[in-house]
């Protein structure tokens, strides 16, 4: 699934691109990824919009429109943003800009949902803080896993806790931090958590400049894969040796989730 560092390089990787750009046609092979308004709808009020902006909350990508609307996508699982692909195989939605260029929403599984919204506040208003942010401090952190008993990664993905962090990179965030998955949040000592912090933000910011990861689906604007999960600990790793003791990595399942650890450097509580 794209995650932060994934849907922040394909806002950075798209804005030259559509920045400007007036949208002069849309073409759906799939009208289920439209979920709000009606197709006939989205498009009659998206066509002859130009974009004015382009910004990102948690895993949501909003496109500011002339209007005033916000073209608001969230690309799910398998989902991705291609401008002018070779292939339109998997592609669902198609934005004919007025430079000649197109903007493809491609998505093998068809998770991927768009909507158009009056303003994006419906949306931000039930996401947690950005863990980038610098208002996102050790002390924000403390605060959000003393209240409660759950285990810590279930917390730190979810979106109206924290926002922007997904499995793989809790998985390689609570490696980095030394800490299992199953530990109760509110079990943390204060050094704990001073570590889970710097580790979100250093696994974050390190996939960040790696363009993401292309583990699965994802893939640049420009059909590129990001190289991430070339530098990957733990996440995906079953079969592989961890690289702090040599001892293999272990998957296991918290809340649903398959979870990849070393159950040597991160003990079970």
């Amino acid at each position: 699934m794209p995650e932060l560092p994934e849907v922040e390089t394909i806002k950075n990787e798209l804005l030259p691109h559509v920045l400007g750009r007036e949208i002069t046609g849309v073409e759906l092979s799939w009208d289920r990824i439209v979920r709000q308004p009606t197709v006939a709808e989205f498009r009659r009020r998206v066509v002859g919009q130009r974009i004015t902006g382009l910004s990102r909350r948690g895993k949501y990508l909003f496109f500011h429109l002339s209007g005033g609307a916000v073209l608001v996508m969230h690309m799910k699982m398998t989902g991705s943003l291609l401008v002018n692909p070779a292939n339109g195989r998997f592609t669902r939605a198609i934005f004919h800009l007025d430079n000649g260029s197109a903007l493809h929403f491609w998505d093998p599984r068809k998770f991927g949902v768009m909507w158009l919204a009056t303003d994006e506040s419906a949306v931000v208003a039930k996401l947690g803080p950005e863990p980038l942010d610098e208002d996102f401090t050790p002390e924000v952190l403390a605060g959000i896993l003393g209240r409660r008993t759950a285990p810590v990664k279930p917390v730190i993905i979810d979106q109206a806790i924290i926002a922007g962090i997904g499995n793989m990179y809790a998985d390689e965030a609570l490696f980095e931090a030394r800490l299992h998955p199953l530990r109760p949040a509110n079990s943390l000592s204060q050094a704990e958590i001073e570590r889970l912090y710097h580790a979100i933000r250093k696994v974050l910011l390190k996939a960040l400049a790696s363009k993401g990861a292309s583990v699965r689906n994802y893939i640049r604007p420009d059909g590129r894969p990001g190289t991430a999960h070339d530098d990957f600990n733990v996440a995906h790793g079953v079969g592989k040796n961890c690289p702090g003791c040599g001892g293999p990595i272990q998957r296991i399942v918290v809340r649903g989730r398959g979870t990849y650890l070393c159950p040597k450097c991160q003990p079970e509580p």
